[in-house]
């Protein structure tokens, strides 16, 4: 009987020693973070059964690589009011009642439009149940009267993506280091934005642990190798970058 007293006594005590949130994970193994990429800047975030849209842009996309009819989400990102990435919001959105969180500039007209809205402006945080958004600055035309073009930080249950929309290279990306970003989400296309040799130097300000090149190939004027792309920032500082072909998914 002793014996069986201190062994109980034993295991209470170990299981008090360990902190709720490490407990949680041994006992339940989390579910991976995967990205799909449907080409230009449309990607999707999913954990489990929580699924979080980028920059829609998919019925009228050049790439096919799905239809707004057949995407489910909760939440849906938007950087600006251009159609090539406000895309599909609305229609997804009603369909799945999913949030969109955008600036508030394009708040008023997505109510009107049927959407729940979760306006937000640059250098704005917020906490949503699978982490939180921050929104950067980005240097582009915001596509709606009174408004601006937009990045955001997303940490998505523990992986920290810096989506930076549509934008020219500037300095104050440098401030993005800070969110210790895992995939640097940016565009190489040029004439709307960056080019690849712009990108690269924005690689150098953001310091992520590993790049995903975007917007490129979708017309005449933003042609660019992602390959050249991937070559070059892989020589000048050793972050890899990964080339996803429109229809893809990666484990992140």
């Amino acid at each position: 009987m002793l014996k069986k007293i201190l062994l109980c006594a034993i295991v209470c005590l170990t299981v008090l020693a360990v902190p709720p949130a490490e407990a949680a994970t041994r006992l339940l193994k989390p579910e991976p973070v995967t990205l799909t990429y449907y080409g230009q800047s449309a990607f999707l975030l999913t954990c489990g059964e929580t699924k979080l849209l980028l920059d829609p842009y998919l019925n009228s996309s050049p790439w096919k690589a799905a239809r707004a009819e057949e995407i489910d989400c909760q939440y849906i990102l938007v950087s600006h009011g251009h159609q090539d990435h406000l895309g599909d919001t609305v229609a997804i959105a009603k369909r799945t009642e999913a949030k969109v969180v955008t600036f508030s500039a394009l708040e008023q007209k997505k109510k009107e439009q049927g959407c729940d809205v979760a306006p937000m402006d640059i250098g704005g945080k917020r906490a949503f149940d699978f982490g939180y958004v921050k929104v950067t600055p980005a240097v582009h035309g915001s596509g709606v009267p009174g408004g601006a073009a937009v990045g955001f930080i997303v940490n998505f249950y523990g992986k920290t993506i810096y989506f930076a929309g549509d934008t020219a290279l500037f300095g104050d990306m440098a401030f993005v280091a800070k969110a210790k970003v895992d995939y640097a989400l940016l565009p190489i296309g040029g004439n709307y934005t960056m080019d690849a040799d712009d990108a690269a130097d924005a690689v150098e300000l953001i310091k992520p642990k590993a790049v995903i090149p975007m917007h490129y190939n979708t017309n005449p004027l933003i042609q660019a190798s992602p390959e050249a792309f991937k070559k070059l920032v892989e020589k000048r500082y050793g972050i890899p970058v990964s080339v996803m072909q429109p229809g893809g998914v990666m484990v992140l």
